[in-house]
């Protein structure tokens, strides 16, 4: 037991520096790669894997990585990228957002926490423009209905929910009751990749900025995915 609080405590303690230390170029190119991973880990089993008929509904995607452990005191740290489908139907350049949570209560235990969030209207997906925000809060989230379960898709979409929940988690359950984290717009990772003062509302919805070459991967596979 000691051990494992020592463990935690270091893992904590990481999350701090790691926040802290200057952001590189580099480390920006390899979140969108581990994001595009994520999303083909999910949509590469069938188990975890989002239906075509949510994915062509789609007008926004936030795919997130997170870290979440907690002794009594819990912390929930990490990153995502966001991308909405414009009017014209294209998808725009992804955004990077900060995520977190800081919470106190019975818990103890660390795990990987990666997700996909499906927004399915305008007004979740301008809930990206907030200085803060919380899809939990904010937005009617459900756990999305997995491709495996086709015959339920139908009446998923008939529902209240304008976010749609998947993870590689088996028998996640994401809502009003549960505290899903905050996001924030991450400014400065967005000023250092894309070389442009521009804000969230401008990478997403304008064509004012030109997709560098790594961003294209992800911003391909989501075309392909959601066509």
């Amino acid at each position: 037991m000691k051990k494992f609080l020592t463990a935690l405590i270091c893992v904590s303690a990481l999350l701090c520096v790691s926040r802290a230390a200057p952001l590189s170029r580099n480390d920006l190119v390899e979140r969108l790669d581990s994001c595009e991973a994520i999303l083909q880990d999910i949509q590469g089993n069938i188990h975890t894997a989002i239906p075509a008929d949510v994915l062509h509904r789609a007008k926004g995607i936030v795919i997130i990585n997170q870290f979440q452990g907690g002794f009594i005191f819990g912390i929930k740290d990490g990153y995502a990228v966001a991308m909405v489908r414009r009017p014209n139907g294209r998808w725009s350049v992804p955004a990077f957002l900060r995520t977190g949570e800081f919470s106190f209560g019975l818990q103890i235990g660390g795990k990987t926490v990666n997700a996909v969030y499906v927004l399915l209207d305008d007004q979740a997906a301008r809930l990206l423009f907030k200085n803060k925000m919380n899809f939990g809060a904010d937005a009617k989230v459900t756990a999305g209905v997995r491709a495996a379960e086709r015959e339920r898709v139908s009446a998923s979409l008939r529902n209240d929910s304008n976010v749609l929940v998947y993870t590689t988690t088996e028998g996640l359950y994401l809502g009003a009751t549960i505290k899903t984290g905050y996001m924030t717009p991450h400014d400065e990772a967005n000023r250092l990749f894309y070389n442009s003062n521009d804000r969230m509302p401008e990478l997403l919805f304008s064509d004012w900025v030109k997709p560098p070459q790594e961003a294209r991967y992800l911003m391909d596979y989501v075309a392909r995915l959601t066509q």
